[in-house]
């Protein structure tokens, strides 16, 4: 069956290269590109790239939705979105050459009206009855409750299908309470989510592992140059990743999430989940046109990627 997406909140993406960022000082800039952008349509992105057919839903606006328009044309992705009018929102990321650092300016986006949500709904329950995954990700919309992620992950249970969770702040917080077959936070939003710092591998797995209670069958915690922490059952895997070169960590959790799906379409287990995923993080970030490698270089990184167990979870969880 098809992969949905679920992106609430897009935004085209401009990125401005810099030799390098000075606060408070003139640049000339090396170059700029616009391209469409969100969690949900960066997965999409992924998904279509490694042959898996995939739609995307969410909210557009009408005004500019061409430029989302030809990238699901070009990347073979069908467009579900729901128009609302205006233009949805551009984010400014600024990526400095010197130190490889992205600093990364969001707007808030379109407000969706409730005619808008309806259709929204109705969107999500169609494509259901073609889709077995659904992957939300990225920022809510403003004016709509945070519980909305969790009011998608429970009709979606309720018609049998399985939703993979990227979010961060109170909308992690109420969908985790809804039981998604997957999660995928970062250690910061992690953190936020526990309430408490997370100073080692250790500690960020036990938290993790306090998820799966909420009916979650799977949690997995990007940790950057650490690597990521999988974990599932009484099992605990860090998955460090081989040294790279740096060209841009933008899109490098979206591409994870991505490969998470994969790996759940293709029965892996979660050694075999673990290097996928991380491959495909380590494809992103050492590649600017945000498109994955040859399979041969994807399967060169899964290879190089060591795997260590935390059994000392299982007794502290």
């Amino acid at each position: 069956m098809k992969v949905a997406t679920v992106t609430l909140n897009p935004a085209i993406d401009q990125t401005v290269r810099v030799a390098s960022l000075e606060p408070g000082h003139v640049h000339r800039a090396r170059t700029m590109l616009l391209q469409a952008g969100g969690k949900g349509i960066n997965v999409a992105a992924f998904l279509a790239a490694s042959g898996c057919p995939v739609i995307a839903t969410g909210f557009l606006g009408s005004e500019n939705a061409s430029v989302f328009e030809r990238f699901f044309a070009e990347r073979g992705i069908a467009d579900a979105f729901v128009r609302l009018p205006g233009q949805t929102r551009i984010d400014i990321k600024i990526v400095d050459e010197e130190r490889r650092e992205t600093t990364d300016i969001n707007l808030p986006g379109l407000a969706p009206s409730e005619e808008a949500l309806s259709k929204l709904w109705q969107t999500v329950e169609d494509l259901a009855a073609d889709c077995r995954w659904f992957v939300l990700a990225g920022a809510l919309p403003p004016a709509v409750p945070s519980s909305l992620y969790a009011t998608l992950i429970a009709r979606l249970k309720a018609l049998g299908r399985l939703t993979v969770l990227d979010a961060s702040g109170e909308a992690l917080a109420q969908g985790i309470l809804a039981g998604p077959t997957l999660v995928k936070p970062n250690r910061v939003e992690l953190e936020q989510l526990v309430g408490q710092p997370l100073t080692s591998p250790s500690a960020v797995a036990q938290a993790a592992r306090s998820l799966l209670r909420h009916d979650i069958r799977r949690v997995v915690v990007s940790l950057g140059e650490q690597g990521a922490l999988f974990v599932e059952g009484e099992q605990v895997l860090q998955a460090l990743p081989p040294a790279v070169t740096v060209e841009s960590t933008v899109g490098a959790g979206d591409a994870m999430v991505a490969a998470l799906v994969l790996a759940e379409q293709r029965g892996l287990d979660l050694a075999a989940t673990a290097r996928l995923a991380t491959a495909y993080a380590l494809a992103r970030i050492t590649r600017l046109d945000g498109t994955l490698p040859p399979s041969t270089v994807l399967e060169d990184y899964s290879e190089r990627v060591q795997l260590s167990p935390l059994a000392l979870l299982s007794a502290e969880g």
